[in-house]
């Protein structure tokens, strides 16, 4: 009886978009901890660099399940590695340097 109830269906809705945003978002966060490293501590560059890197995987993980049509594909988790990596080293040597105080004397 509870298994065809309407608050089973939409927890296990909620748990399957949980799921399906899980590995997208976690690396999202452990690449914006890494660009910063320990010289940024600042929360806005922090946030500013986990949204893109989050956005870019929730598209690559939303194309893998239109192509598919169905997720969990090891494929879509190669593209989203392969793509948040890319997405990483852009921010780092293009936009970041610019967001984050310089490290070097001198420079302003």
């Amino acid at each position: 009886m509870y298994s065809n109830s309407l608050a089973a269906a939409l927890w296990g809705g909620l748990l399957h978009l949980f799921n399906f945003a899980l590995p997208a978002l976690v690396l999202a966060l452990l690449l914006a901890l890494a660009l910063l490293g320990r010289q940024a501590g600042s929360l806005p560059s922090l946030w500013r660099a986990w949204r893109w890197l989050a956005a870019t995987g929730l598209l690559v993980q939303l194309a893998g399940l239109l192509a598919f049509g169905r997720d969990g594909k090891m494929a879509t988790y190669a593209v989203l590695v392969l793509s948040l990596g890319s997405l990483a080293c852009w921010l780092q040597w293009r936009w970041l340097p610019m967001a984050l105080p310089s490290t070097r004397p001198g420079l302003r």
